[in-house]
């Protein structure tokens, strides 16, 4: 399921392409049953997200939930990995 799903969208006339709002992700408050991971050398999202949730296009999930801005992981990071992707694949 694509995280844009139920983002609005306009077409933009000038440039002859589909353009997408900003979507608002609501904060996953946590939860009892979260995971706390520490990554370690050469963890990126993507690659958590295939290990924890099977399904590597939820990366976006776990870079959301710990406020990261890009895929890379710093060594060290201490983690929240809910462990219910029903407010990803919700949306």
């Amino acid at each position: 399921m694509s995280r844009y799903k139920n983002a609005i969208t306009t077409f933009d006339r000038i440039i002859n392409k589909k353009r997408y709002s900003t979507t608002i992700y609501p904060t996953i408050p946590e939860d009892n049953s979260d995971l706390h991971f520490i990554a370690q050398e050469g963890d990126r999202c993507d690659n958590l997200a295939q290990r924890f949730y099977g399904r590597a296009d939820l990366w976006w999930f776990i870079a959301k939930v710990n406020h990261l801005t890009t895929m890379n992981i710093p060594a060290g990071t201490k983690l929240r990995i809910p462990t219910s992707t029903k407010a990803a694949i919700g949306l």
